[in-house]
């Protein structure tokens, strides 16, 4: 089941063109089931800094929901 989940959140990431994100996600342990408890402030500490980036990924996962 890990691997869907990583599945899920590549998926997520990349289908925004925020690839990048993916090691910080993967060493931070960020799935889907702490996706709803991503915050402005917290992205930041996982290095997205580009408020535009944020943005993008808060909007994704509220979609979800």
């Amino acid at each position: 089941m890990k691997s869907g989940r990583a599945h899920g959140r590549r998926g997520l990431l990349r289908g925004l063109g925020l690839g990048k994100y993916e090691a910080a996600f993967r060493e931070n342990e960020i799935d889907e089931t702490v996706l709803p408890s991503l915050t402005h402030e917290k992205l930041k500490e996982l290095g997205v800094t580009a408020l535009g980036h944020r943005l993008k990924l808060l909007d994704a996962i509220a979609a979800l929901r």
